[in-house]
């Protein structure tokens, strides 16, 4: 059996629908696909607004550019998080402010966030990594008291709650992605999520070029190619369809984890926050020192096997363009990424196959 890390799930229903959105000749960014997959996100989240973009990217960036933020202020991102977290900070000339995370849970640590407020802090973008949400509620206490919006990275976290209310929904904003390894997939694409009707309406008039369509092919503003096309949105409504399918599949994944690598000592898994329910996007783990393997030795060996893995993101201020703005150790951030692991978590595997995933593991670690 071949085994999946993170593809995609498609079907006859996505045929479907591609094929109905190719019949209907509305396959650009003109036509009633998009605008059904944006009510039927809003619908399902609870909110009020949600706004289609070209990626999970575009919907950072959008976010950021609406609060006007710009060269000289600073947002403070996790180190820990995909590069694409941080680079919207950048392409609008501010600066990212980066902190340490959780050690249990792998996001951002509110405490660090605290001792990193400046009077030039104008945005906090903490990250649901791997689908597991942030402990929303410190973060929403420092967000109020000191007047700093909240945009929330929830690109790999879509149907995770915390306590009880969807990730996404808690801040000024709230980012997805739909790229084709997340829980749902439109090929490429993102959406922002916001209770903000007038932030939502202007977002939405940004990535459509600024052009005002009342007066033809009139500019006012600068605007971005940001638009989602009606082909992305038709794959992204048979996907919606099946994201309860999805969710609980993943979340069983984890189960079967757990379960079978329970009697591993030194193995660790990204724990939930109290109150937390995760997507569990990428199962993960994390190898204690007295495990005796190291985490590209148990890669190579699952590799042999046919089982594929991926390291843990590195911690931003590893690369070059954004090496000098490292202040610290961030030792929890580093520790996670030198011992973690994905592990398999495709919706497109059987429960069988994942079991057998987690027994190889214990097979490796035991004969090594």
């Amino acid at each position: 059996m071949k085994i999946e890390l993170d593809a995609p799930n498609i079907g006859n229903l996505e045929k479907r629908y591609v094929e109905k959105c190719l019949d209907s000749s509305f396959v650009s960014t003109y036509g009633p696909f998009v605008p059904e997959f944006e009510r039927k996100f809003a619908e399902y989240l609870g909110v009020q607004n949600a706004v289609s973009t070209q990626s999970g990217t575009a919907a950072i960036h959008m976010s950021i550019y609406e609060l006007g933020i710009g060269p000289g202020d600073e947002v403070i991102v996790p180190v820990l998080t995909f590069v694409a977290t941080v680079n919207p900070v950048m392409y609008v000339g501010a600066t990212p402010v980066f902190v340490d995370v959780d050690p249990k849970t792998w996001n951002i640590d509110p405490k660090e966030v605290k001792k990193a407020i400046t009077p030039k802090t104008k945005a906090i973008i903490p990250v649901h990594l791997y689908g597991n949400p942030s402990d929303m509620d410190a973060l929403m206490d420092i967000s109020n008291r000191y007047g700093i919006p909240i945009i929330e990275d929830a690109t790999e976290s879509l149907g995770a709650k915390f306590k009880g209310k969807y990730t996404g929904t808690f801040g000024k904003f709230g980012c997805f992605s739909f790229n084709g390894n997340k829980i749902i997939t439109t090929g490429g694409g993102g959406m922002i999520v916001t209770d903000d009707e007038k932030a939502a309406k202007h977002i939405r008039f940004l990535i459509n070029q600024a052009r005002d369509t009342g007066k033809g092919y009139y500019h006012p503003e600068i605007g971005f190619n940001y638009r989602m096309t009606n082909l992305e949105a038709s794959l992204g409504l048979a996907q919606f369809h099946r994201l309860d399918e999805f969710l609980e599949k993943k979340r069983k994944f984890r189960e079967i984890y757990e379960e079978v690598l329970s009697d591993l000592k030194g193995l660790q898994f990204q724990k939930e926050y109290e109150g937390a329910e995760s997507s569990w996007w990428l199962t993960s783990i994390l190898l204690e020192d007295n495990i005796p393997i190291s985490v590209e030795k148990l890669r190579e060996e699952l590799k042999r096997r046919g089982i594929p893995t991926r390291r843990i993101f590195i911690p931003i201020v590893e690369f070059p363009p954004y090496r000098k703005f490292a202040k610290g150790e961030y030792k929890n951030a580093y520790r996670i990424y030198k011992r973690g692991l994905n592990l398999p978590s495709s919706t497109v595997n059987s429960y069988e196959s994942i079991r057998m995933v987690a027994e190889q593991i214990v097979r490796i670690t035991r004969n090594a």
